[in-house]
């Protein structure tokens, strides 16, 4: 079995980290190179995943703040509609008859 550092389309990336320019349609030399080259895709779907969840963490604080602020003017909106339905909080019973 071929090392891909011995193969034509490997290239070391200057932060050591490895990148396969072998296309797994046209250019594969051995079956082996197929399941490295998916584990290899499968490792950056990895770290693409990661980085999506770092920044959906970050999000997180702000997201809860705006629905805070959402459900308040809601409610004011609603309490300000209340004269509309025509009942208050003492008589909510006997307008629902």
């Amino acid at each position: 079995m071929i090392q891909c550092s011995d193969c034509e389309f490997f290239h070391r990336l200057p932060d050591g980290s490895a990148h396969l320019r072998c296309d797994p349609y046209t250019n594969i030399k051995e079956p082996e190179c197929l399941h490295k080259w998916m584990l290899h895709d499968l490792q950056s779907l990895k770290n693409s995943y990661e980085k999506t969840l770092a920044m959906y963490r970050r999000l997180a604080p702000l997201q809860e703040k705006m629905m805070r602020h959402m459900e308040r003017e809601i409610d004011d909106i609603d309490e300000a509609d209340r004269w509309k339905l025509g009942y208050d909080d003492e008589d909510d019973d006997d307008t629902l008859r």
